[in-house]
Parts: C-alpha cells; sequence; structure tokens
C-alpha cells in the first residue's frame, strides 16, 4: 500500500491524473511490456543469462518497475483489488490445467 500511495502522490504533485484514463494507462502497459520483451528480442538462452548478469538487468528491472506502475494505477483507478483478482484466477486456471492433465505440458486447456 505504501508503494501505490507514492505512485498516487507522484502522479497528483504533477497533475497527471488527466492523462491517466484506463485506456490511456493499458496503452501505458502495453507499451512498457513490449519495451521489455526488446530487452530479450534477438538473444538466445545464452545471451539472455549473460545480459542478466552485466549491468543490461538494470533496464529489464526499470521496464519490469514500468509495467509495475501503471498496473497499480490502473488497478487502483479502476477499483481492483490486484491480488484478490490474482487469487481469483489462479483459482480458474487451476480448474483449466489440472495437474494431472497439464503437468509438463505447455497445450492450451482446449487441447489438454
Amino acid at each position: 500500500m505504501e508503494i501505490l500511495n507514492q505512485l498516487l502522490k507522484f502522479r497528483s504533485e504533477r497533475d497527471w491524473e488527466q492523462f491517466h484514463k484506463p485506456k490511456d494507462l493499458a496503452i501505458s502497459l502495453s507499451l512498457e511490456a513490449a519495451e521489455l520483451l526488446e530487452c530479450f528480442q534477438w538473444k538466445n538462452d545464452d545471451e539472455v543469462e549473460l545480459m542478466l548478469k552485466s549491468q543490461s538487468k538494470k533496464n529489464v528491472e526499470d521496464e519490469i518497475a514500468d509495467i509495475a506502475i501503471y498496473l497499480n494505477l490502473l488497478c487502483h483507478d479502476l477499483n481492483i483489488d490486484l491480488n484478490q483478482a490474482i487469487l481469483q484466477k489462479l483459482r480458474q486456471n487451476e480448474e483449466k490445467y489440472p495437474i494431472e492433465k497439464s503437468k509438463g505440458s505447455a497445450k492450451k486447456y482446449s487441447e489438454l
């Protein structure tokens, strides 16, 4: 909750609420996720491992933080409890992907 309070204070002090409509936060979330993907683009597993042991890991951390910031603001503005939403989705996924059918498989639930 402390992080959310700091995010809200930061946003409020800059009068950015006017720019943070749900559509805009969702767009920004998607754009930041794409920037995270760019950190890994064209790298094989060995190159990713080396990158994550180098200074470049900071870029990955920054992109993950940007994603988390927009996600937290979006959840706040839509009155969604992120932790509760995650737990609810996990329960849904437990039903879609029973251990006995999905363990070790990357198949979609409709293919199990």
